[in-house]
């Protein structure tokens, strides 16, 4: 748009630039808020049902307190691959990005043992309702990390192949992200059984 002032001087105005974003990263953004309204409506439920009544209460395993501590620590080693991967340095990248691999399938393993204890204190996914909510819950949530850990190879992949430096961050960033979205969930998910027990 032009606006005339006196005969010769014109003021053209700048265009503005739309704000823009990685459509990749968009999409993972996107994913990550029907996953949070997922697990929130299903936590809704678990409390909407709790006051029902016929609810059966039970110890947590302990093997959570353990899952939990893994997931913490996984996200440490995520970020350190993220900051050693804005400074070039691939090998501590890949380094980094395998422990946090390893951590995210003890995860897996211990919650899989954690199901174990409830089986053995005779609380099952089908019977009373209280069961079939955990299982559910964590279950789903572990889908994700197994998801997350898929992505993990593929950021490693990249990390060989020296496709992630200082200047290509896109798929780092993202999984780092997800990767602490899925951390952030499970503590959320941990805190909530422990006060709704």
């Amino acid at each position: 748009m032009e606006k005339s002032l006196s005969g010769e001087m014109k003021i053209i105005e700048e265009p503005r630039k739309p704000i823009s974003m990685h459509p990749k990263k968009f999409a993972m953004w996107l994913f990550m808020a029907t996953v949070m309204m997922l697990f929130a409506s299903l936590t809704s439920a678990y409390i909407v049902r709790q006051a029902e009544g016929n609810w059966l209460y039970f110890q947590l395993p302990n093997l959570f307190y353990y899952t939990s501590f893994i997931i913490v620590i996984s996200s440490v080693t995520m970020q350190w691959a993220y900051f050693e991967a804005k400074k070039d340095n691939l090998a501590r990248v890949r380094t980094l990005v395998i422990v946090t691999s390893i951590l995210g399938i003890g995860f897996l393993v211990g919650q899989f043992l954690a199901w174990g204890e409830l089986v053995r204190s005779s609380v099952y996914f089908v019977g009373n309702p209280s069961g079939s909510f955990l299982y559910v819950l964590t279950g789903l949530h572990g889908l994700h990390i197994v998801s997350a850990v898929v992505f993990l190879m593929i950021v490693l992949n990249s990390a060989v192949r020296s496709r992630i430096n200082s200047k290509n961050m896109a798929q780092m960033e993202m999984c780092t992200t997800y990767w602490h979205f899925l951390g952030a969930l499970w503590i959320y998910l941990f805190i909530f059984f422990l006060i709704n027990q």
